[in-house]
């Protein structure tokens, strides 16, 4: 006897429904109470204030920025870890992905060993080119780029492997030279996932905290971005903290709905 093949439409089994929905209902609650405990009559006020709109701004730019080092950075080493067999790939894709992973203050003593005033290139770096990186912006986005790259490398890595490499041959054979045919085929032919990877990075880039305030410190106007001046609004009070976090939780929801279909397989 032939079984009838289950439907994506029929009823799961009651169990299962159950867990489901306590899962559901344990990630939409929180969401529920900063909405409700929003204070939506003084949002306004919030946000004028001068050191939410600094750390709004200073948010914006550095995790922008952070995205343009990924996508400089991210985008070549994707391309080699697909493309190229070479000895040790696969630690050094672990060594990219670690940050996924890896706690972000665990990375943030890792950078301020590196390229701390005493780290093994930050001492060097300030005192032969007096580039320091430790309290400053540019700190900043050092530690909000060493979060995102995983997501960009993974991304593009991805869609290189399951990229036709038949029109790069072609191409190649026709005589044009590698950069020519990763210029004019094979980036053009990735864009969807790049920019997917670059949204994904920049999300990421934008709600880092333990790296940043571990590695660049939490000086308002300088390094302080959102995540930590919600930690410093705690301190005062909720209205400020409700309000940037709902900032986050927007960003962050929109990101998951618009990348949906790069998330999640639909067979």
């Amino acid at each position: 006897m032939m079984h009838r093949a289950r439907r994506r439409g029929d009823k799961p089994p009651l169990p299962i429904a159950a867990l489901a929905f306590v899962c559901a209902l344990f990630l939409l609650l929180p969401l529920v109470a900063l909405v409700l405990r929003a204070p939506w009559g003084r949002l306004v006020e919030e946000f004028a204030r001068p050191e939410i709109r600094a750390a709004l701004l200073l948010s914006l730019r550095v995790s922008l920025a952070a995205t343009f080092l990924s996508l400089l950075l991210g985008v070549p080493l994707a391309w080699l870890l697909a493309r190229w067999d070479f000895p040790g790939r696969s630690f050094v894709r672990g060594v990219a992905l670690l940050p996924l992973v890896l706690p972000p203050v665990v990375g943030g003593v890792a950078l301020l060993l590196v390229l701390g005033r005493r780290g093994l290139v930050g001492g060097l770096l300030e005192d032969l080119f007096g580039i320091r990186l430790f309290g400053t912006t540019a700190g900043v986005v050092v530690a909000e780029t060493f979060v995102a790259l995983p997501f960009l490398i993974l991304t593009v890595e991805a869609a290189l492997r399951s990229l036709d490499i038949r029109y790069e041959d072609a191409a190649a054979t026709l005589g044009a030279s590698a950069w020519t045919v990763f210029r004019r085929i094979t980036l053009p032919a990735v864009l969807p996932a790049l920019g997917a990877g670059a949204v994904l990075a920049w999300a990421r880039a934008l709600g880092e905290f333990g790296a940043t305030i571990t590695f660049a410190g939490n000086l308002p106007g300088r390094t302080q971005t959102i995540p930590l001046a919600v930690y410093v609004e705690l301190q005062r009070g909720l209205d400020g903290a409700i309000a940037l976090s709902l900032v986050l939780v927007v960003i962050s929801l929109t990101v998951i709905v618009a990348m949906r279909d790069r998330l999640v397989s639909s067979p």
